[in-house]
């Protein structure tokens, strides 16, 4: 435990060390911030069942911001320690390839976190100047961001993968980005196709985050989300674990 604890902040350190990180928070802050002032401008416009929170989850500016978050954060992981050789003494010291691949994933996602944590003062700052709850009840509220938790570790554990097959950073971007937007607009299906049948209709608004956010941010609980979530994370730190062996056998 104490191995892995070091390894997890050496991920965290080089993270903030960088000024990627501070560079993604201030564009991230801008973008989430405008979109929190629009969603309160249009619900001042007159009555709506619609809340702070749905509003604020559910838009353009919100899922722009969150689908180039991940080909980002995850890069430079394996990518950039491929390309200067910092990887040779990592593999060589007495660690466990588990160690690494947790470390640097409970890195990343630590830092995703961190990201995501100062939106939730808007909502403090709506609560203070309104006396108004701004999910309608506490449950849509931590919903909201407990999906947005389990889509950062899916996402994350897939970005880590596709930065584990190259030692060029932008290569793995790309790849990432291709992938998640895959992902993305398979859940979309239904409504770019337009005639499915039933079944693949249902998977597909099933595992859509769009549809899952919208459920989520009502305070409507699915566990199915919290599943395949969980085992897609599960599934592609796995497979960054091989990517991983698999490199160190051939060094």
């Amino acid at each position: 435990m104490r191995i892995f604890w070091i390894l997890w902040k050496r991920e965290v350190a080089s993270a903030f060390q960088t000024p990627m990180a501070w560079v993604i928070l201030f564009f991230l802050l801008l973008v989430t911030g405008f979109n929190f002032y629009a969603g309160v401008s249009v619900l001042n416009h007159g009555p709506t069942e619609v809340t702070v929170v749905e509003s604020f989850f559910n838009t353009v500016f919100f899922w722009f911001s969150f689908l180039l978050l991940f080909p980002l954060l995850t890069m430079r992981l394996y990518s950039e320690e491929y390309r200067s050789g910092t990887i040779e003494p990592l593999m060589t010291a007495p660690v466990r390839d588990t160690q690494v691949v947790l470390a640097k994933f409970l890195g990343v996602l630590f830092l995703y976190a961190f990201l995501w944590m100062p939106t939730g003062l808007y909502f403090l700052i709506f609560w203070w100047q309104t006396h108004l709850t701004s999910a309608g009840a506490i449950g849509a509220f931590v919903g909201s961001y407990l999906l947005l938790l389990l889509m950062g570790m899916f996402y994350l554990s897939l970005g880590c993968f596709c930065s584990s097959l190259t030692r060029h950073q932008i290569t793995a971007a790309v790849i990432t980005f291709a992938v998640i937007a895959l992902f993305f607009l398979t859940g979309l299906l239904s409504f770019l196709v337009g005639h499915v049948d039933t079944m693949m209709q249902g998977i597909t608004i099933t595992f859509s985050p769009i549809d899952q956010m919208t459920q989520f941010s009502r305070g409507i609980f699915d566990t199915r989300p919290v599943v395949w979530y969980l085992v897609m994370t599960g599934l592609f730190l796995f497979l960054t674990l091989q990517s991983f062996q698999a490199r160190r056998w051939r060094s």
